[in-house]
């Protein structure tokens, strides 16, 4: 008699537990028990009266001092019937949300199941709400994310959906979605994109408008990346294709449509002025804290800024005296395309104490004090001599960098030591044959600091040009022309890398929100003053070398009763004039921009004055005049600078000439000292060429200009006179404080 199968025996045995007529009724019984828990639930779930996000609030923004600035919140939103919206627009929601909305009854089990289980497993966040659950979520609930929303939304959707007709819903979903530029409603966005009422959308429009749902700010066409306007494009055309496979839009008419690029956005009434500019950097602020732009725009804010009421106004006052006040922009079509902006920090604290973002926020609505899209130009030389300093960097034959360091001065250079050819030109062409950093600076010559650049090495210049502030892009090449700021910078951005300096080379982030609070939490400001970034040394031997700038060079305009430290820069073209300075308590940025009516950059060039409008010029003038009424017309306090760094005193031209042509060098040394830190033996002011430099070999013709050297003082001590033409030049010494 043989053994008995075990094997068999244990299935018996199981079968015994889990046969499946087990299973199938223990998957009944769930079944039904899961069926009863969701009638409960459906019956325990009301429908709710409309949220708070429903009927908004306003957010107040303040001034440091408490007095109101402004309020943004009064809904910008009109409802309009739906048979008020054209049936082809209509269909473009449907295309682009739910096609199966007038079928379903308010839910979308597997959508909802696929987006779960897709957030569940780190694919990210996926759409799988009908049009009825995101009318109910937008009308009724909130935004909040979690399981227990997602059940109510799906809840109320279906009774909803059995209470209410399809048209009402579609209604709804469409007035109360937002679309981005503050517009809430269908009307409000058509007005917003289009300039249109909603009952005069198009086809294509309207599919553009139902796009914007997925990601209202990515995809603002005026202001989207790159990135950003394929996806809203290949979104665009996804709506449309579904219309088409829907029925619901004919083949050709289809294939003959193009994309509805909409018009650039207008501020909502109440923003003129530079209120509008400052809310919007304000809210940019917040949503780098991580405030959504929905959050900030449902309401109940209470913003407190940094500005500065006093400073604010003297800052305006400034621009309108020293450039509007010289400009015809409705009658002399260059004149209007001068642009203004500018941003005042307080080196201590980070505060941003004034912002100037253009003519008005009404009229020009893209912030110059903001913007990134224009070359700092030789405002980043200063970067180039941090670096160098902080670093400890060598000359091609081994002299350490220092204000005293012999460089050649010569037009046109090759540089020396670089796999990439350059030769820049200084202004007018003109050779100034052997100088020192310091004159150098003063002069802001093209050709000593595109050698610098190299002798540092590119890639540790933006190093140390990202820890002071700078902001990394594209256009942000570790190549020898980066010494003439050939990036893009706003002024917000060049304020902190100068801040930085004036504080000594511990980072400053300028900061523009004070405090936000909301009537269930707070925001925690930006921490201003951050870490150590380049050493106190470094960095006061960077403000000594700009000193000089404002004293004995290309900046004298910004001069007052005041210690100051500063630097101009004109970019290639005359398409951007900048002066970047400080005292020892405020550091301001002041720009000036060519932009045309269609948002094209161009020159500057017989624009506020003949000839080039260089930094040297009207932003010096621009800063001079806001920095007296700033500090109440001057102050008393002094740089405390630790530095050993040497330099030359250049002296001042004959008092007695007036020319206003550059001078060309009258007095050479007979020797330089080879250590850059003690006083040469010569009694000699400007230093002679070193008799072993590679860097001073006469360079060939070939060159790669991309910045123009400001131009130097001219002989005249003739103070300027603010109501008339401006020399191109002017006086080598301060006025005495």
């Amino acid at each position: 008699m043989g053994r008995p199968d075990k094997s068999k025996a244990r299935k018996r045995g199981l079968r015994r537990f889990f046969s499946w007529k087990k299973l199938l009724g223990t998957f009944f019984v769930f079944c039904l028990l899961a069926m009863g828990a969701l009638y409960v639930v459906y019956l325990m779930v009301p429908v709710p009266s409309a949220n708070a996000e429903a009927t908004m609030q306003s957010n107040i923004y303040k001034y440091a001092n408490g007095k109101i600035l402004g309020r943004t919140g009064k809904i910008n939103r009109e409802i309009v019937g739906l048979e008020k919206i054209p049936q082809q627009v209509q269909k473009a929601f449907v295309a682009a949300e739910n096609k199966t909305f007038y079928e379903d009854n308010g839910v979308d089990i597997k959508g909802t199941t696929r987006a779960a289980w897709s957030t569940i497993t780190g694919k990210g966040k996926q759409g799988g709400s009908t049009i009825t659950q995101q009318y109910v979520k937008n009308f009724y609930l909130s935004q909040d994310q979690t399981a227990t929303r997602k059940l109510k939304e799906m809840v109320i959707a279906i009774k909803v959906d059995q209470q209410t007709e399809k048209s009402d819903i579609l209604a709804g979903y469409m007035n109360t979605s937002y679309y981005g530029r503050s517009a809430y409603g269908i009307q409000a966005a058509a007005r917003s994109y289009y300039g249109v009422d909603a009952t005069r959308l198009t086809t294509a429009q309207g599919a553009y408008l139902a796009s914007l749902l997925q990601a209202p700010n990515q995809y603002d066409w005026t202001s989207a990346s790159t990135t950003g306007r394929k996806l809203v494009e290949e979104r665009w055309n996804y709506v449309l294709d579904n219309m088409v496979g829907e029925g619901w839009l004919a083949a050709d008419e289809r294939a003959a449509m193009k994309f509805p690029v909409p018009q650039k956005p207008k501020p909502a009434p109440g923003m003129e002025g530079q209120t509008g500019y400052i809310i919007e950097a304000a809210n940019q602020e917040l949503m780098r804290q991580g405030i959504s732009e929905e959050d900030i725009k449902a309401g109940g804010w209470t913003i407190t800024l940094n500005i500065d009421e006093k400073r604010q106004k003297a800052l305006v006052k400034a621009v309108d005296r020293q450039l509007e006040a010289k400009l015809d922009r409705k009658g002399d079509a260059k004149d209007a395309t001068v642009q203004a902006g500018a941003t005042s920090v307080d080196p201590k604290t980070g505060a941003v104490v004034a912002m100037y973002g253009g003519v008005g926020a009404t009229e020009h609505w893209m912030s110059n004090a903001t913007r990134r899209d224009y070359q700092p130009a030789s405002t980043f030389k200063p970067i180039v001599l941090a670096a160098a300093l902080d670093s400890g960097a060598e000359t091609q034959d081994g002299r350490e960098i220092g204000l005293g360091t012999v460089y050649d001065g010569t037009s046109k250079r090759k540089v020396v030591g670089s796999d990439i050819p350059f030769a820049p030109e200084n202004e007018d062409d003109r050779d100034h044959g052997p100088v020192t950093v310091q004159k150098a600076t003063d002069k802001s010559i093209n050709s000593v600091y595109a050698q610098m650049i190299v002798d540092v090495g590119p890639g540790t210049t933006k190093k140390t040009a990202l820890a002071l502030g700078m902001k990394d892009g594209a256009d942000f090449g570790e190549t020898p022309a980066m010494s003439l700021g050939t990036m893009g910078a706003s002024t917000l951005d060049m304020a902190g890398v100068y801040a930085t300096l004036d504080n000594h080379g511990r980072k400053v982030t300028p900061t523009l929100v004070k405090a936000a609070a909301h009537k269930d939490r707070t925001v925690d400001p930006v921490k201003s003053i951050g870490e150590q970034v380049i050493s106190r040394e470094a960095a006061d031997t960077v403000t000594k070398a700009m000193q000089g700038v404002v004293q004995n060079g290309s900046g004298f305009r910004a001069a007052g009763d005041y210690e100051a430290a500063g630097k101009t820069g004109t970019s290639e073209n005359n398409r951007s004039a900048w002066f970047v300075g400080y005292t020892p308590e405020l550091v301001t940025a002041v720009g000036l921009f060519g932009e045309d009516t269609k948002g094209n950059q161009v020159t500057l060039t017989d624009t506020i004055n003949p000839g080039r409008a260089n930094g040297g010029r009207t932003p010096a003038q621009i800063w001079g005049d806001y920095t007296t009424g700033a500090l109440g017309g001057g102050s008393d306090a002094s740089f405390d600078l630790e530095t050993d760094s040497w330099a030359p005193t250049e002296p001042d031209p004959d008092p007695t000439r007036t020319t206003e042509a550059p001078e060309e060098p009258t007095e050479e040394p007979t020797t330089a000292s080879p250590d850059p830190t003690q006083p040469p033996t010569s009694s000699a002011t400007t230093p002679p060429e070193p008799t072993r430099d590679p860097v001073t070999t006469p360079p060939e013709p070939t060159r790669e200009p991309t910045e123009t050297e400001e131009p130097s003082p001219p002989t005249s001590i003739e103070p300027p006179d603010p109501g008339g033409t401006e020399p191109d030049d002017g006086p080598t010494t301060r006025p005495a404080r």
